[in-house]
């Protein structure tokens, strides 16, 4: 009787194997299982604030970075399932000039824009005007 309980746990273990790796094949970590796909506008401001517009399905999870060309992530958004838009304004004045992008992604797709802070030096007038 006991060789018969043994013999039964180990053919169901052995059985169990093939099931939860193909389990695990169906839905790599990470990945999501429904992509939600979305639509972005992202301008900018005269008084020099960021705008990020987001419209998305209300399939999946949306993440939304701006961070520096090195890699250094600045802020982070992450939008829900049941969440369908989403209105951000980012204050630029702040941040030193330099190179940053907005990255937008759904785990599946990827999508970068590049901006660019700089600031206009002031320039001397080329000529002078007198009266006399």
């Amino acid at each position: 009787m006991k060789t018969l309980i043994k013999s039964l746990l180990l053919v169901f273990s052995i059985s169990l194997i093939p099931v939860s790796a193909s389990l695990a094949e169906s839905n790599p970590i990470g990945r999501p299982a429904a992509a939600a796909s979305y639509k972005t506008g992202i301008y900018t401001t005269s008084e020099g604030k960021l705008n990020i517009a987001l419209d998305k399905e209300a399939t999946g999870i949306v993440d939304v970075r701006f961070k520096h060309t090195s890699g250094k992530v600045l802020f982070s958004q992450r939008l829900c399932k049941k969440e369908k838009t989403s209105r951000i304004r980012l204050d630029m004045n702040e941040l030193p000039d330099g190179d940053y992008q907005v990255e937008i992604t759904n785990g599946v797709e990827t999508t970068v824009h590049a901006v660019t802070i700089s600031t206009k030096q002031p320039s001397t007038p080329s000529r002078l005007v007198a009266v006399n």
